[in-house]
């Protein structure tokens, strides 16, 4: 095979020549991205995170030498384990076209599995992590904004009856700037969390050089004395330093948005170097002055920094929210893709990222879920009990997904299989363990929410499942249909009906119903199916396929429209690429008529609690996104046919 020579510029997609300079400026964009998108989450954990586990929840817990040795040892390994090796070395592997997620997981397995009862057991687990995940996405918002604007009550307590009024505020411009995408969003952010970075290790590094014998905790065998000497204090404490790795999987999930390189240059160059040092840097600091347990975070700053440090940190926990904002998107595209979820309108905000996507209904639900946890809880002490019980379970059931993968996919050796199972999975397993117990006091929130998105998740595969057969049964098979028509010669009128349709295998509903009701077919007639590629672009001469069905006379062609994710779904476009390529296209597509298959359901029987789910079902499929804006058809010119079905 021979090589070409190196060469000074690359092409990309749409034809444009970029040098390396251009294709290291863009690099270097993506990871300051990522730092505004990705990391915000992790990155303000050092907030509240020692300050919960010496709280008086954590009272077992002691500012003493032992305690404090074993804490700081436990967080720097947790961070190490969990973020470092389980999820920026291993997790980023497990890609499915570049999206990350647990439901990429179960994308990957699907393809590679065949043993159904595997498969099946992959596909709950999936729904259970990404349910958790939905509630993980609805609750940090919420703790973040609200701790953001707690710190006011810091620095002046008259200012907290601002606090509410400011969040709701800040969260609506959050949630509105979402249309214009990851990209925009993570320019005006990245800067910013790049700045509260260097602000962490700057913080730190003063009170490492004053004890630095806390170095010593950066040793496991402090994290495991500690376990051994006091195993109940061990425990309670691995509850809260479980702050310090929330946003881990929101890290996994937007992997699409930015790619796996940008994340691992930006995590390994400013993210984990920043937290090391500022966890330390606290930890030093507790060392020589007990009382700081009270607010270690704003106590390492000089009094005049105080203020400046609110500031910058209540933009750091709005930024936060950002995190899993996206990773939702991410986990709904996939949800969708694996027919979780109905049609959702997915608007595209980048020219190069296939990942970074802008969900309108993900947007505002979420947006209307945060309000309404704001109005009951009212502070972000409320939340913090609920916080980590979502994190953990989707940390666990990630692993246990990605075990699988490794094992019947990528062969991985036994040995490997058991370390993975021991050190990482024992780790999140005791965390979740230790998340618990609190699920009395606040930790029913999320186990409730994602009650309710497995219940959906459920309800619209099962009525998918049946509404499938059912609508195969009225299609029948198209090479039947064609040859019918073939044969019985239907009269014919001029003009070119478009049918789009999503196989190359059954009739479409309006043409069937079409030659049913009319009796008359038009002389020229195009089944058009749309193929989503996973790639940016499609060129325009590689985008269409034509096929005469096997029959060259009779005036019906299947065209096949491949596009990329950069690409519109635009059906009269791609048909206008269609045209003049077989002797049955050469006709103006201006003049053609777009017949749209509908199968409008409806919820058989009474209205008993036992059918509830199937009224579920009816009205997720009322509510998906339309066919006729998705695929760009003109109103005009465009008639909706089908039939209806009872499920």
């Amino acid at each position: 095979m021979s090589h070409a020579a190196p060469t000074t510029a690359s092409t990309v997609p749409d034809g444009r020549r970029t040098t390396p300079g251009a294709r290291h400026g863009a690099r270097v964009a993506l990871a300051v991205g990522a730092l505004g998108v990705v990391f915000g989450d992790i990155g303000t954990s050092p907030l509240y995170a020692l300050q919960t586990v010496f709280s008086i929840d954590h009272n077992s817990v002691m500012p003493t030498a032992v305690d404090v040795f074993g804490v700081i040892s436990m967080v720097f390994w947790s961070i190490t384990i969990i973020v470092s090796v389980k999820y920026v070395a291993l997790m980023m592997r497990a890609d499915n076209d570049g999206e990350g997620g647990i439901l990429a997981l179960v994308a990957l397995l699907r393809e590679k599995l065949a043993d159904r009862r595997r498969l099946a057991v992959a596909l709950v687990l999936g729904m259970l992590g990404a349910a958790l995940f939905y509630g993980d996405s609805v609750i940090t918002p919420a703790i973040s904004v609200m701790s953001a604007f707690e710190g006011l009550v810091v620095v002046n307590p008259s200012f907290e009856h601002l606090v509410l009024p400011l969040a709701v505020v800040v969260l609506t411009v959050l949630f509105v700037v979402q249309r214009w995408g990851t990209e925009a969003v993570g320019r005006a952010f990245g800067p910013v969390m790049g700045l509260w970075f260097v602000g962490l290790a700057i913080l730190g590094v003063p009170h490492i050089v004053r004890n630095p014998e806390i170095l010593r905790a950066l040793s496991p065998t402090y994290a495991i004395a500690f376990v051994v000497e006091h195993p109940f204090t061990a425990f309670i404490a691995m509850g809260a330093v479980v702050l310090t790795i929330t946003g881990a999987e929101a890290l996994y999930a937007d992997m699409g948005h930015f790619g796996a390189g940008a994340i691992r240059r930006s995590w390994f160059a400013v993210v984990f170097p920043a937290l090391a040092l500022n966890y330390v840097g606290q930890g030093a600091m507790i060392l020589r002055d007990p009382t700081t347990v009270a607010n270690p975070f704003f106590r390492m700053a000089p009094s005049w920094a105080t203020l400046p440090l609110v500031f910058l940190a209540a933009l750091a926990t709005v930024i936060a929210s950002q995190a899993v904002i996206s990773g939702a998107y991410s986990v709904s595209r996939q949800a969708v893709r694996l027919g979780l979820f109905p049609r959702l309108s997915v608007k595209q905000t980048s020219r190069e990222e296939g990942g970074q996507i802008y969900l309108p209904v993900v947007n505002w639900i979420l947006y209307f879920g945060v309000l309404v946890l704001i109005a009951v809880f009212r502070s972000s002490s409320r939340l913090a009990t609920a916080y980590g019980l979502a994190v953990t379970g989707t940390l666990f059931l990630t692993s246990l997904l990605f075990l699988l993968l490794a094992l019947r996919v990528w062969h991985w050796a036994r040995w490997k299989i058991v370390l993975y199972s021991v050190v990482i999975g024992g780790l999140e397993l005791t965390f979740f363990g230790a998340n618990l117990t609190k699920v009395v006091s606040g930790g029913w929130l999320p186990l409730l929410i994602a009650a309710i998105v497995v219940t959906l998740m459920t309800s619209w595969r099962k009525g998918a499942d049946v509404l499938f057969r059912r609508r195969a049964e009225l299609e029948g098979p198209l090479d039947e249909f064609v040859a019918m028509i073939h044969e019985t010669q239907v009269p014919r009128v001029p003009g070119l009906a478009v049918f789009p349709h999503p196989n190359k295998t059954t009739t479409p509903l309006a043409l069937r119903s079409h030659v049913e009701f009319n009796r008359v077919l038009h002389e020229h007639v195009v089944i058009v199916q749309i193929i989503n590629e996973n790639v940016p672009h499609i060129r325009h001469v590689d985008r269409v396929v034509v096929d005469d069905l096997g029959h060259a006379d009779d005036g019906i062609v299947h065209v096949s429209v491949r596009v990329g994710f950069n690409d519109s779904q635009d059906i009269p476009r791609g048909l206008a690429l269609a045209i003049g390529s077989s002797p049955e296209l050469d006709m103006d597509v201006d003049d053609a008529r777009y017949y749209l298959s509908l199968l409008t359901v409806h919820a058989a029987g009474t209205a008993r609690a036992k059918d509830w789910r199937a009224r579920l079902f009816v009205w997720m499929a009322h509510n998906a996104a339309s066919r006729t804006e998705v695929f760009h058809l003109p109103p005009e010119r465009t008639v909706i046919m089908g039939a209806n079905l009872d499920v």
